[in-house]
């Protein structure tokens, strides 16, 4: 009987010391995780209230240009975050019926390496002139200690005027801290 005991003690500290080993368990996304991610969803929320009640003839004279979003700081520049929300916003205002233009098949759009397709606010009416768009989204990313910032707004190329904008924040979890890294 004291052997059980013993063995039974020796057992359940042997498993006991196998639950606590203190190596990381690296968890897999799943397919449904990726689908209802926040970060696509929250670029999406964003094109849908920036767009919300916008007048689809009012851009009927021509298509819609997605530029980078570039860093606020230098306005030179973007950061993959940039370039993937620019993506994300083309892909979000083509759903909603606006006639998107995808600038990257263009030879004539210059596009920096490592920083997509830039558009700075004197470069609007050449570049749109040239496609023949009505429209174009800009905006700008600012990095925070716990956001990013997000602002964007729907230019009219005709006389540059804002006709849209919205703001919004993601915070800063490991995905958006890893594609605000820029090579150096």
């Amino acid at each position: 009987m004291k052997s059980y005991a013993l063995l039974s003690l020796c057992a359940g500290a042997l498993l006991a010391g196998c639950a606590q080993n203190g190596a990381p368990v690296r968890v897999e996304p799943t397919y449904l995780e990726a689908a209802s991610n926040p970060f696509l969803l929250s670029s999406a929320d964003a094109i849908t209230k920036l767009t919300a009640g916008f007048d689809m003839p009012a851009v009927s004279g021509g298509p819609v240009l997605v530029a980078t979003i570039v860093n606020v700081n230098d306005l030179s520049r973007s950061a993959p975050l940039g370039r993937t929300l620019s993506e994300q916003y083309a892909s979000a205002m083509a759903g909603k019926g606006f006639n998107v233009k995808e600038v990257k098949l263009r030879g004539d759009v210059f596009v920096q390496e490592g920083a997509g397709e830039l558009l700075l606010s004197r470069e609007i009416k050449d570049i749109a002139r040239n496609h023949n768009a009505a429209l174009v989204l800009v905006g700008t990313y600012s990095a925070a200690a716990n956001f990013t910032y997000v602002s964007l707004k729907l230019v009219r190329t005709e006389d540059s005027r804002i006709v849209r904008g919205y703001d919004y924040a993601l915070p800063n979890d490991r995905d958006v801290q890893r594609l605000l890294q820029t090579a150096r």
